[in-house]
């Protein structure tokens, strides 16, 4: 019988989103509702054949690999997945399937990050029900530029909401080009020319070695005394202990992230402790639609190398 682990099932949703019974094999279906690395991770997966891994929360660098010695079928949430070495995996003899994805979730998720942190809305949330009343006094965002790090798929998903509200967007990375800014409506500009200028700062970029501490403390500090951060990318994008510095000397009006150098976010971070941090713990995919993708591609994938005929196959 194959023995299958779903990985990092914190919401129990695998049952839920997909019918593991429709295997063309026997099958005994395992599903792990927290998330561990290293030595546990090893010690965890030991005689599953087939791992299931939710995006990028559990890591599988060559070394914990060559350790997975049961391990014949990886699929990961998601059409790709940089915490999987594929260089191992095709060594290692290792087939490593993807899945479908439901693209506007993240964006969404952006657009209530920048409500959040403008209106202020978990702290007069609080207050309200602490019995209080008005507390304090929020941005406007009409009227207000929009500064798009990465201007993508989801990048000009977040572009074309901030027009909807009315707002000035500009736009850079590193490749953008001033006729993909005009297919989009906006404008390009330079990094520090956007930082400088924008009331609402939106980061949709891949982590690569380019993007890592892209914006480190020489650049948050050209930030407006009123400007707003959001992160929905990749925690790493930002100097997270920069950030903290900033937001702590209220340097800036505020930043909503949901990801994070660290996930799930330690105890200890310094960013549980500010009031002018919104903070969500990496939902940006996390809707009903895209799990619905997630998991039925998940057993289309198991069945099709069941089968021998694997589907969806990412390779080096």
């Amino acid at each position: 019988m194959h023995r299958i682990a779903l990985l990092d099932d914190h919401q129990s949703a695998a049952a839920r989103f997909a019918d593991w019974s429709t295997l063309p094999e026997p099958a005994q279906v395992v599903a792990f509702a927290d998330s561990v690395a290293g030595d546990a991770l090893v010690q965890r997966l030991r005689g599953f054949d087939v791992v299931v891994a939710m995006r990028e929360r559990t890591a599988f660098p060559r070394e914990v690999l060559e350790r997975l010695t049961d391990l014949r079928l990886l699929v990961t949430t998601g059409g790709a997945n940089a915490a999987i070495d594929l260089a191992a995996t095709g060594d290692l003899g290792i087939t490593v399937c993807g899945t479908g994805a439901h693209g506007p979730a993240t964006a969404e998720l952006t657009w209530a990050l920048v409500l959040a942190v403008a209106r202020r809305i978990p702290e007069e949330d609080a207050a309200v029900r602490a019995g209080g009343w008005q507390h304090t006094v929020g941005r406007d965002l009409a009227g207000a530029t929009l500064g798009v790090i990465g201007l993508g798929r989801l990048g000009e998903q977040v572009a074309r909401v901030g027009q909807a509200f009315g707002m000035d967007v500009v736009a850079w990375s590193a490749n953008l080009t001033d006729e993909r800014a005009a297919e989009v409506g906006v404008r390009r500009v330079e990094r520090d020319d956007l930082l400088r200028t924008a009331d609402v700062v939106t980061i949709h970029l891949k982590l690569s070695d380019r993007t890592r501490g892209l914006l480190g403390a020489a650049e948050l500090a050209l930030l407006k005394p009123t400007a707003i951060l959001v992160n929905t990318s990749r925690g790493p994008i930002v100097d997270e202990a920069a950030l903290v510095e900033v937001l702590r000397a209220g340097r800036i009006h505020g930043a909503g992230l949901d990801v994070f150098d660290t996930e799930p976010l330690p105890q200890g971070s310094p960013l549980r402790e500010l009031r002018r941090a919104v903070l969500t713990p990496h939902l940006g995919y996390v809707t009903e639609r895209t799990y619905e993708v997630f998991w039925r591609d998940a057993v289309e994938d198991v069945a099709a190398w069941l089968r021998d005929e694997p589907m969806r196959v990412l390779t080096a």
